[in-house]
């Protein structure tokens, strides 16, 4: 059997159980304060030891309901124990089914922009054939001097000349690549889901879930801009935003506004999941993370 209370329910049933125990002992004590003649009684009466009686009087011993207020005591623990172990708190459900959470199609996304790869370099020229022509021998052609290398031991060699021309320094490295960035997927095998759902099992129920905690989170955190209030201002704001390989989020754009700072109040909600203690599910492709572009309809609604 499944019992279950609320905090006003477990609230009153403790003072309930507090005010019965105050009750009873304001009873016995007046019981016991309702005795008289008591002193008149065993005025005569004298005792051998006075460890015989542990009370003046026996007629107001209290220790003669020891076993008494003992369960009783034992039994109001053991109550209040099992109160506040079937203390059950509820989380606070949101209706969004009067809000028009779906994304129009009428606005033009710009597709990211991608860093083109290199054009590979032109094929170089063919080689060019060229006849060499062929040199005619002379046979009067004058043949060089012999000129004889030998040196004495005695002859000074001069050493030649050093050069003394400063050479110029190396040209310095190239800088190093820019970073590549990484790429943000539109549409993956598995999107990107708002924390707090692992704990279903069907895919469907945690899309569900995790769409209902997300709005729960955004609507909770948001304020509604006193600009807009005051001229009635109203409607749907559209956000677009990446979610990393880690669950950050990053990139947050406002696609459409309403005006009266509610573009900005919806931003500044996004950002702020960053601060939350677990972050975004982030989206698959083949089985790996990857980063995903995610629109998001913040809707703004005058109530009263």
């Amino acid at each position: 059997m499944n019992f279950e209370f609320s905090s006003m329910q477990t609230t009153m049933l403790v003072v309930l159980i507090a005010l019965l125990v105050i009750g009873i002992i304001l009873v016995v004590k007046y019981m016991l304060n309702s005795k008289k003649g008591l002193k008149e009684k065993y005025a005569d009466k004298k005792l051998a030891s006075p460890l015989v009686a542990r009370n003046k009087y026996p007629e107001v011993d209290a220790f003669k309901l020891r076993r008494t207020i003992l369960l009783f005591g034992l039994l109001a623990s053991l109550a209040v124990v099992f109160i506040v172990f079937n203390w059950t708190t509820y989380e606070k459900k949101m209706d969004f089914s009067s809000y028009d959470l779906t994304v129009d199609e009428d606005f033009e996304i710009e597709p990211p922009r991608t860093a083109e790869p290199p054009k590979p370099p032109p094929p170089p020229p063919p080689p060019v054939i060229e006849e060499v022509p062929e040199e005619e021998i002379l046979d009067d052609e004058e043949q060089p001097e012999f000129q004889s290398m030998d040196t004495d031991i005695d002859e000074e060699v001069e050493a030649p000349p050093e050069d003394t021309t400063v050479k110029a320094a190396p040209p310095p490295p190239p800088p190093p690549p820019p970073p590549k960035e990484e790429e943000i997927f539109q549409i993956v095998e598995q999107m990107p889901r708002f924390p707090g759902c692992e704990d279903k099992k069907k895919k469907a129920e945690k899309d569900q879930c995790a769409q209902q905690k997300m709005y729960e989170y955004i609507y909770s955190k948001l304020s509604y801009p006193t600009i807009a209030q005051e001229n009635g201002i109203e409607g749907k704001v559209t956000l677009r935003f990446a979610i990393n390989k880690k669950g950050k989020v990053s990139k947050v754009k406002v696609l459409r506004d309403i005006g009266g700072g509610c573009g900005d109040a919806a931003k500044k909600v996004i950002e702020s999941m960053n601060n939350m203690p677990k972050g975004w599910v982030p989206g698959r492709q083949g089985g790996r993370p990857v980063s995903v572009w995610y629109t998001l309809p913040v809707v703004f609604k005058l109530t009263g």
